[in-house]
């Protein structure tokens, strides 16, 4: 289950906390997750099948990461966060407690989210037939705290968004969204570069 490591002794053993759940099969013949080097999974997080995980990975309590996720290095998942599956999550990586981040999703490198983020991939919940389609957040960007997202929406890269933000339509790169619903404006020189995470 775990890649990269050779024995018990070795210094890049992961550690993973009391009521941890590695594998949760979904369907026939699904694969265990593969998880790298220096891991640290705290109580209660699940982990299903076919699931692949860089080096570094930690997660804050009660995790849960479904099924077909695909997540780099250095990535932090703050406690109570979901990943509902069939998502993509690069390098550098800081996502905060209590985020809610749906199928289809696509997060590239050094991304941070804050707490209570949650972004959706259904614009019209039992409704009307939608090919599901979550957010894709381009390289560096920043999400405020308890912002929320419709189906669909691209964050561009280095873009910021304001804590309560409802975002209803892309940002385009290097721009704040503001408000609800969010208004787009160019953001400032200073801040005109990528997160280092």
């Amino acid at each position: 289950m775990f890649f990269g490591v050779d024995s018990e002794d070795n210094i890049d053993k992961p550690k993973v906390h009391e009521n941890v759940t590695l594998g949760v099969s979904y369907k026939f013949r699904s694969k265990p997750p593969l998880i790298g080097k220096n891991a640290l999974l705290r109580s209660n997080t699940v982990i299903y099948n076919d699931v692949e995980i860089g080096n570094d990975f930690q997660t804050g309590h009660g995790v849960l990461v479904r099924e077909k996720t695909t997540i780099g290095d250095k990535v932090l998942l703050g406690t109570n966060s979901v990943i509902e599956g069939h998502t993509k999550i690069g390098n550098n990586i800081s996502i905060q407690s209590n985020v809610y981040i749906p199928k289809n999703t696509l997060i590239e490198d050094h991304v941070f989210i804050g707490p209570c983020a949650c972004f959706t991939n259904d614009r019209y919940p039992l409704r009307a037939d939608y090919k599901l389609k979550g957010p894709i957040i381009r390289k560096g960007a920043s999400v405020g705290a308890n912002s929320t997202f419709l189906s669909g929406i691209e964050v561009g890269e280095g873009a910021m968004i304001a804590a309560g933000a409802i975002v209803t339509r892309d940002v385009p790169p290097f721009y704040l969204a503001i408000g609800a619903p969010a208004k787009m404006k160019p953001l400032p020189k200073h801040f005109k570069t990528l997160n280092k995470i």
